[in-house]
């Protein structure tokens, strides 16, 4: 084991690399061409044996990825925002394919009013999709997510890609110590990919082909099938990557002081470091505060949730972007999953654009929630951090 000072996009490219990707697909744009070009860098060293393909566009890096895993090698790609949209077509041919592609998106603004700072619209509009999504909080856990995100793609039971989505700049471009695990630990824990339905010309077979009503319907129902089945093994190779690096990330969800809490915020990303702080602060003023770190958006873990906030009076859910139905995106889901249990829930939405979410926000968010406890009239939906007079 090694430890070094880097950026969280070095962290995701390392991991990568020790995972013994063997075709790179690339586009640049900010905030993650760091990582492809530290892959370029690590095969033009003789570090990695990869074939590492620039493309013209981003619909293009996600249609390479769909040929070369068909054709049974490992890939991993990367992107941001605009790139996420541009490969939005692509994207849905992966799961219905059963490809195990693993990409990392770094998050940042999309469209109109658009920025290269952090924002979870653009991967947010593609949770749908059928790619297992889940949000790291550090440089540490990016690397680690992107050493599990193989591991869980390419299990049987699940053959489905997985998005690595981690907070532009914050992580990107900021570096804190890593422990990087040595390749022949990675080789024990992530074996030879063993492909399964190859394209081979001696066994011909047809791929995404235009499918009539008849077949159509079992084909979805198989999809959503192996998502859900993709649950059990999240917490399998948690387990096993605990045991053999001895770190653990809670699986689909994990929580702070929960065990007596009367009320908590869910949190997803950079914001959940802060979470942690102001939950401490609150603890020390004799308050009940809890955290909920919600790691994957799809599976969206409803059980997990329900059992979390069973004790609860009140839950604030933070969003870092929105659905323009009133709230945000988490906070929809997370309200659905938890109308059968007696818990008020807040929405939050904080960070848009890559705005600085500060402890004042943070702590505005806690005390709107404890306030719901007390069973005080507050917003549904409260957005924190604007400038002048925005009612």
């Amino acid at each position: 084991m090694k430890v070094r000072v880097i950026s969280a996009d070095h962290a995701v490219a390392y991991a990568a690399k020790i995972a013994r990707t063997e075709v790179i697909p690339s586009f640049p744009i900010t905030p993650q061409t760091l990582i492809v070009e530290q892959l370029a860098e690590f095969i033009s060293n003789g570090e990695l044996d990869a074939d590492f393909i620039p493309a013209d566009s981003e619909h293009s890096v996600m249609s390479i990825a769909i040929g070369a895993s068909a054709g049974g090698v490992r890939v991993f790609t990367a992107t941001s925002s605009q790139g996420l949209a541009l490969m939005h077509e692509m994207l849905y041919c992966v799961p219905q394919n059963r490809l195990p592609i693993v990409m990392a998106n770094v998050n940042r603004s999309l469209g109109a009013a658009s920025g290269i700072w952090v924002e979870y619209n653009d991967s947010m509009a593609e949770r749908d999709s059928g790619w297992l999504q889940l949000y790291v909080e550090d440089n540490q856990e990016a690397l680690d997510a992107t050493l599990m995100a193989f591991r869980l793609a390419e299990d049987r039971r699940v053959l489905l890609p997985v998005m690595i989505c981690l907070d532009g700049f914050i992580l990107s471009h900021t570096v804190e110590k890593v422990e990087l695990p040595e390749q022949e630990e990675m080789d024990n824990f992530l074996p030879k990919y063993d492909p399964l339905n190859i394209l081979d010309p001696a066994d011909p077979k047809v791929i995404n082909p235009i499918i009539p009503p008849e077949y159509a319907m079992e084909m979805r129902y198989q999809l959503d099938r192996a998502i859900e089945h993709s649950r059990e093994v999240i917490v399998e190779v948690e387990k096993e990557f605990a045991k053999a690096f001895g770190r653990s990330y809670g699986g689909l969800i994990d929580t702070y002081r929960m065990e007596d809490a009367k009320f908590a915020m869910l949190t997803l990303g950079t914001a959940t470091g802060l979470a942690r702080r102001t939950v401490d602060e609150m603890r020390a003023e004799g308050k009940k505060a809890g955290l909920i770190k919600l790691r994957f958006m799809r599976p969206f873990p409803f059980k997990e949730l329900c059992e979390a906030t069973k004790d609860l009076k009140s839950l604030g859910v933070f969003d870092r972007s929105v659905s323009f139905n009133g709230g945000g995106p988490v906070h929809t889901e997370v309200a659905a999953s938890l109308c059968n249990v007696p818990v008020t829930v807040t929405g939050h939405i904080a960070g848009i654009g890559g705005r600085d979410i500060t402890p004042r926000h943070m702590r505005d968010m806690y005390d709107l929630v404890e306030k719901a406890t007390k069973g005080e009239d507050v917003r549904k939906v409260t957005w924190h951090g604007l400038r002048g007079d925005m009612e």
